[in-house]
């Protein structure tokens, strides 16, 4: 058979590989994600179309059928860099990611092919980004964990719930006549995230990538921005919307934003239109630990859960360690904070792409 598709023919269990230009399938796809319990946003079929189509990845979304029906899935993209390595990832850009299957039979169809591709790519190592441990004996990388907590179905009870003095901030900034309001594009929420990771010595991604998930992700995708009492922009997020859940995945804000707590406001608004919504949960996202965002994430009593990065080494002794907490990439850091922000973000995403 060809590499988009292989089969056990023993349980009739076949593994193909998604057309995102098929919707009939991309249909029983976002159906599949929609319906199982482990799946998450990063799931979704759309991240095919954004990985290949903003940073040329090629994609493997890769899912078991049996009689027509789906009973799992991994998406994967090959991310190959002369800086930083060659590597299949479920899924580059993504805080979760991993085999979502029905059934261990289908889980293992899947991670067969999917060792089959890493294998015919060459890639140094694979790489799934559960949120569970699936492969005890696999090397793990523990620089990560995610901060999840309910959201409660009274809005004054959410208040209440965060702790004392990050509390206060919020107060503060409602006291400082801050606001909030939805974008209808990505164009206030860039400039301040670019500014943003500029300040912190890290390259930006294409402000393309944000229209583009604006456009894929239609209302599942928002924009929030914090303005000041005189109207000027503080402070952006762009979140994710997934069944019951609330994801703010990306953000940034004007140096000003501290003396202001328009960050605190900035989630607090979030967290307090989830809640008119009805949704359950507040996934405040991926942080290394010891990071400024894991402090911040910690003081409003959110609870660390470690993630499980798991890894198949093919051509490398160790974990790859891509990440601004890797000495060596202390001078790169630093260069890049003192760069002219205009030229920073031409090159940058140049440069991240390859960091998946």
């Amino acid at each position: 058979m060809s590499s988009a598709q292989t089969a056990n023919a023993a349980v009739g269990l076949f593994v193909r590989q998604l057309d995102s230009r098929d919707a009939t399938a991309v249909a029983c796809w976002e159906a599949f994600v929609a319906a199982a319990p482990d799946a998450t946003f990063f799931h979704r079929a759309g991240w095919q179309n954004l990985l290949r189509d903003v940073f040329g990845h090629r994609t493997c979304f890769l899912y078991a059928e049996r009689d027509g029906a789906i009973e799992g899935l991994l998406p994967l993209a090959q991310v190959k860099s002369l800086l930083f390595g060659n590597s299949l990832v479920a899924l580059p850009f993504a805080v979760y990611g991993g085999v979502v299957a029905n059934n261990p039979e289908a889980a293992g169809a899947l991670e067969a092919e999917a060792e089959r591709l890493a294998q015919e790519f060459g890639v140094a190592h694979l790489e799934y980004r559960n949120v569970d441990a699936h492969h005890p004996d696999w090397p793990t990388q523990d620089l990560y964990v995610t901060f999840r907590k309910a959201i409660l179905p009274d809005e004054e009870a959410n208040m209440n719930a965060i702790p004392r003095k990050q509390r206060a901030m919020v107060r503060k900034s409602i006291k400082n006549g801050l606001s909030a309001e939805l974008d209808a594009n990505a164009d206030r929420f860039f400039a301040l995230y670019a500014d943003n990771v500029h300040r912190h010595g890290t390259p930006a991604m294409p402000k393309r990538y944000f229209d583009s998930l604006l456009r894929e992700f239609g209302q599942d995708c928002e924009v929030l921005t914090v303005l000041a009492a005189d109207g000027s922009p503080l402070s952006s997020v762009m979140s994710f919307y997934f069944r019951d859940e609330v994801l703010p995945y990306y953000a940034g804000d004007a140096v000003r934003a501290r003396e202001l707590a328009a960050n605190d406001f900035k989630y607090w608004e979030l967290m307090r239109r989830a809640c008119q919504r009805g949704l359950k949960v507040f996934d405040y996202g991926r942080s290394k630990v010891g990071s400024g965002s894991y402090s911040f994430k910690k003081n409003w009593g959110f609870e660390p859960r470690p993630l499980h990065y798991e890894y198949r080494l093919y051509k490398r002794e160790g974990i790859p360690q891509n990440n601004p907490n890797n000495p060596k990439y202390k001078l790169m850091i630093e260069t890049w904070r003192r760069m002219p922000i205009a030229l920073a973000n031409f090159l940058g995403p140049f440069i991240i792409r390859n960091l998946g």
